[in-house]
């Protein structure tokens, strides 16, 4: 009895998990992070963080050459921008010298926008983000983690 029930509680587990919405990862660029309302809007120009055989190919397709150093290539394909809400608690990392620093979305938007006001040491200013959007409507981004790029 014991282990149909415990089938019985994996399927009900499996197929509520099957019907959640997946919450979506983006890699790109933040283009502005401004206050509005109680949260903030993010303008993003999306990418493709490629590794592996894809990266070698696109690599080979833009350039005549495989070689992909770092194992990662970037495709930026288009420039349209996306506008998304950001929640005022929305997790969000920038890299420094000495390490990856979680800041505020306050700060963060004071960052994208020039200024530095906590004058952190920032490793890579214009270094890309992944962005994690939440699946219940009004799908807000919930994280932006910046990515290091060697």
């Amino acid at each position: 009895m014991r282990c149909v029930l415990t089938l019985v509680v994996a399927v009900l587990v499996a197929q509520s998990s099957a019907l959640a919405a997946p919450q979506q990862v983006m890699y790109g660029h933040i283009k502005s992070l401004t206050h509005k309302g109680g949260g903030y809007e993010l303008k993003f120009d999306p990418a493709w963080w490629l590794t592996g055989s894809a990266a070698a190919q696109a690599k080979l397709e833009d350039t005549g050459s495989k070689d992909v150093s770092n194992d990662y290539y970037i495709v930026e394909e288009g420039h349209r921008v996306l506008t998304y809400v950001v929640a005022s608690s929305a997790r969000a990392t920038v890299l420094t010298r000495e390490g990856a620093k979680q800041v505020t979305v306050a700060e963060l938007a004071q960052i994208v926008a020039g200024r530095n006001p906590n004058h952190r040491e920032l490793l890579e200013p214009k270094a890309g983000y992944w962005i994690r959007i939440g699946p219940k409507s009004p799908n807000p981004v919930v994280s932006l983690e910046q990515q290091y790029q060697p």
